[in-house]
C-alpha cells in the first residue's frame, strides 16, 4: 500500500475495511484537503465497492478526528491505465503492455519505454520493448530492470 500524509494506525483501519469488502487498499493519500482512497481487487473494483467503503470510512475518519476540519473523501479504483504499485502488481500483470519511466541502470539517464511485461522475479522486472515514447518502433529488445530503477509504471490501454 502506498501511504502519503496519513498515519499508519488509521491506514491499517481503512485497509481492514477495504478487505472486509473484498478489496485491497492500494493507495491512501491525504493532500491538498483530499483524502484519496484507491481500492483494488483482481476482478476489478465496482462503483458499489467504492460506495460501501466510502460510507463505512466516514465514521472511522470522524472517530479518528481526521483532517482537523473540512476535507474531501475520494474513493476510487485504479482505472484502466492503472499504476503498478509494487511487486504484486508486476507479477499480476505479466503479459500486459506497460509504460515505464525509469533511470537506465547503465547510464543513469531517465527513459520512458512501452513494452510487454514478461515477468517479475527477485526484485527484477523483465520487459520486451515494443516502442520508445519519443522514438520510432523498437520491437523485440528484451531487458531486465531492477524494480528500484523504476520511477513510474502504468498499464497501457490496448485497443
Amino acid at each position: 500500500m502506498e501511504l502519503i500524509g496519513v498515519d499508519r494506525e488509521l491506514a491499517e483501519e481503512l485497509a481492514a475495511l477495504a478487505e472486509s469488502e473484498g478489496c485491497e487498499l492500494a493507495v491512501l493519500e491525504f493532500k491538498s484537503g483530499t483524502l484519496r482512497v484507491v481500492l483494488d481487487r483482481p476482478d476489478g473494483v465496482t462503483l458499489d465497492h467504492c460506495q460501501r467503503v466510502s460510507r463505512q470510512a466516514s465514521p472511522i475518519l470522524d472517530a479518528a478526528d481526521f483532517g482537523k476540519g473540512r476535507y474531501l473523501l475520494e474513493v476510487s479504483s485504479p482505472g484502466l491505465d492503472r499504476p503498478l504499485y509494487g511487486p504484486g502488481d508486476y507479477e499480476r500483470f505479466a503479459g500486459q503492455l506497460v509504460k515505464v519511466t525509469m533511470r537506465d541502470p547503465e547510464d543513469g539517464a531517465r527513459k520512458t519505454v512501452i513494452g510487454r511485461l514478461q515477468e517479475y522475479r527477485d526484485g527484477v522486472v523483465t520487459l520486451v520493448e515494443e516502442r520508445a515514447s519519443k522514438k520510432g518502433p523498437v520491437i523485440g529488445r528484451s531487458f531486465e530492470l531492477p524494480l528500484t530503477s523504476i520511477e513510474t509504471a502504468r498499464l497501457e490501454i490496448e485497443i
